[in-house]
């Protein structure tokens, strides 16, 4: 239950109480005892703010509006000075004093979202019918002060319940959302345990026949075209590892992964990068790398490998001798690749927009 809930319901426990007491006990008080007229008023008063709130109650509204619970107060207010003098000689807090108890209990009911501003109003109430109180100077000392704490304190302790109740309600909800928090990252994390299986099944997938083949002897560790493939499944492999690593910049790194492949096997490679690292998804990456990665598995002697970055394009571009032909590779989906032979070298580039 959330505090909204909370609040919705302990207004609807009010409501009924306001009217209980006001139709069980004010009313035969106000026509036993005799009023003056502007505790009729006070009366009538009282009984539109009623209407007031029982109509927000009754429209499902979870919190009273300040537009409704403000003035409604201030009205509350204007009918306890109004009622308090119309009370008989000698009447303050006796058994004709209809108000003072009735007054609390619609403050309570109009303002039990603003706890500080309850408090004022009580203040000011309690603090009026004292001043009558002693001004009028023919009541019971004794009785008065019953009637002050009595009445005072089961309103303010059904204020601090209600504030219990909120606050239960919150640690409630709030223990609810971390709990439905860790049950997502337990899922993120499991899918990306289950992501991270299938990216590695893929690129097995590649390998296993490779290392069959090779195990049968139906096919050579001398032949050039097993040296090729073996070089594209190094370099791949050694992509995937550092697609996983946590790393600030993971473009740059993951060309970083496949150009010390290259390396390894003797080609020289230079690497140039222009630009700030912009954020790039995973998939967007891998075929950013590939066509690069692809590249360097068959080159042989030089390489040149540049990324560039601006705000609008992301391109990563390898140029290298010409050499084995390269292996096919899927049609991309996120970027576009361009390959072009000159001169006897072999130009690779793959192009992503950022926007």
């Amino acid at each position: 239950m959330t505090d909204h809930a909370v609040f919705a319901t302990t207004r609807q426990v009010l409501l009924v109480v306001v009217v209980a007491i006001q139709l069980g006990l004010t009313l035969p008080t106000l026509v036993t005892h005799g009023h003056a007229p502007p505790a009729w008023l006070a009366f009538a008063l009282l009984t539109s703010v009623l209407a007031l709130v029982s109509g927000s109650v009754a429209a499902g509204r979870t919190e009273l509006p300040a537009a409704i619970a403000l003035p409604g107060a201030a009205v509350v207010l204007a009918s306890s000075f109004l009622a308090t003098p119309a009370l008989p000689a000698g009447a303050s807090f006796g058994a004709a004093d209809w108000a003072f108890g009735l007054v609390g209990w619609y403050l309570l009911l109009l303002l039990t979202e603003r706890p500080r501003v309850l408090v004022a109003a009580l203040t000011a109430h309690i603090a009026f019918s004292v001043a009558w109180f002693l001004h009028d100077g023919n009541g019971d000392v004794g009785t008065a002060g019953v009637v002050i704490l009595s009445g005072t304190s089961v309103q303010l302790g059904a204020l601090v319940m209600i504030r219990v109740l909120v606050r239960d309600a919150r640690l409630a909800a709030e223990a609810a959302a971390e709990h439905d928090a860790a049950r997502t990252r337990e899922e993120l994390a499991r899918q990306r345990e289950q992501d991270l299986r299938t990216g590695f099944a893929g690129q097995l997938g590649a390998v296993l026949p490779l290392l069959a083949d090779l195990a049968d002897e139906v096919v050579s560790a001398g032949d050039e075209a097993t040296r090729l493939r073996c070089s594209v499944a190094a370099v791949q492999l050694r992509r995937l590892f550092a697609e996983n690593d946590d790393v600030p910049d993971p473009l740059l790194h993951e060309l970083t992964a496949c150009v010390d492949v290259a390396e390894r096997r003797g080609v020289v490679v230079s690497l140039a990068v222009s630009g700030v690292a912009t954020p790039v998804p995973t998939e967007v990456r891998r075929e950013l790398v590939a066509p690069m990665a692809r590249a360097l598995a068959v080159a042989d002697g030089r390489a040149k490998v540049s990324l560039l970055r601006t705000a609008d394009e992301v391109r990563v571009a390898v140029v290298t001798e010409a050499g084995d032909e390269l292996p096919e590779r899927d049609v991309p989906a996120f970027v576009a690749v361009e390959t072009s032979v000159h001169g006897g070298l072999v130009r690779s580039e793959a192009r992503w927009r950022t926007t």
